[in-house]
């Protein structure tokens, strides 16, 4: 299947790296605006050529799109306007509710698959990606009754391949769904890391005395800032409402504290390990889902 990747850095040249491996790629062209991304995914064998011309996109079976979101509105109904007709396209942005719209009115809307594979690291470009990115994570799709049925069998053929869960959502349920999961903590990383910039800038040995537990709270920080402001800006109602409540509750945790009141602060944090039981319920589940699919 002749496979286009449009965006080669981490989540773009997984996928290609992955479907490649499990044969669906049997030709892959790569689409990146940024001419070093481009070269270095040639010179790392994640994909076979590159090709800046509408012939990509016109003779290509498979279409991913993986770039920041905002993009990915603006760009994604011209992309439509140039498949051939059994062509599919799958996004792999991380909000929806916009994306979706940018389409709802195409011609070719049931040829487009909204999808979001969640799955990811601090690192970005060509050469942060790798095979098993997604292996054992969930992917969503959103609106699957306004995209085809072939077009549907073939994104869950795609995901399936990458080891993914797939569950199904509609767009504005996802967007606030993430909102708390997935973009607020990115959020409380960068601002965690810009506060303890500022203090070191008078405390300059602050950073010896970080730990394991510092380094691991705020690697979400080193994120890329050109894709995560789009998904901010687009998914700011559900994420200035997941704001509000963070701080509401960082607010009572600082009166609890000023009041020297241990008792509370304990109670508080013993609910907050509540989060345990959760995560590892997840995890359980995720596992027996993966252990019962079908090989190959």
């Amino acid at each position: 299947m002749k496979t286009t990747v449009i965006g080669l850095g981490l989540i773009g040249g997984s996928i290609a790296i992955d479907l490649r491996k499990a044969g669906i790629a049997t030709s892959l062209v790569g689409v990146d605006r940024n001419s070093d991304h481009a070269a270095k995914a040639i010179e790392l064998g994640i994909v076979d050529e590159i090709d800046l011309t509408d012939n990509a996109l016109q003779t290509a079976d498979l279409i991913i799109v993986a770039i920041p979101v905002n993009a990915m509105c603006q760009l994604l109904p011209s992309i439509l306007d140039q498949i051939k007709a059994d062509a599919v396209v799958i996004d792999a942005g991380s909000t929806k509710n916009l994306i979706c719209k940018a389409v709802a009115t195409h011609a070719k809307r049931d040829q487009f698959v909204a999808a979001h594979p969640i799955a990811g690291t601090e690192n970005s470009g060509p050469t942060a990606a790798f095979s098993g990115l997604f292996r054992g994570k969930t992917n969503i799709v959103c609106e699957r009754e306004k995209s085809a049925p072939q077009a549907l069998a073939l994104t869950l053929k795609v995901f399936e391949a990458l080891g993914m869960n797939t569950i199904f959502m509609e767009s504005d349920e996802h967007d606030k769904h993430v909102a708390y999961v997935s973009h607020l903590s990115h959020v409380s990383s960068f601002l965690l890391g810009q506060t303890v910039l500022d203090i070191e800038k008078d405390e300059k040995n602050i950073f010896a005395l970080a730990g394991s537990g510092f380094a691991s709270t705020v690697r979400l920080a080193k994120s890329s800032p050109e894709m995560w402001a789009p998904i901010f800006e687009q998914n700011l109602d559900y994420l200035s409402q997941a704001l509000q409540e963070y701080i509401m509750h960082l607010q009572r945790f600082h009166y609890h504290l000023l009041k020297r009141d241990t008792t509370e602060l304990h109670r508080i944090m013993s609910k907050a390990n509540e989060i345990r039981r959760v995560l590892e319920g997840i995890e359980l589940k995720t596992k027996n889902q993966h252990q019962t699919q079908p090989a190959g």
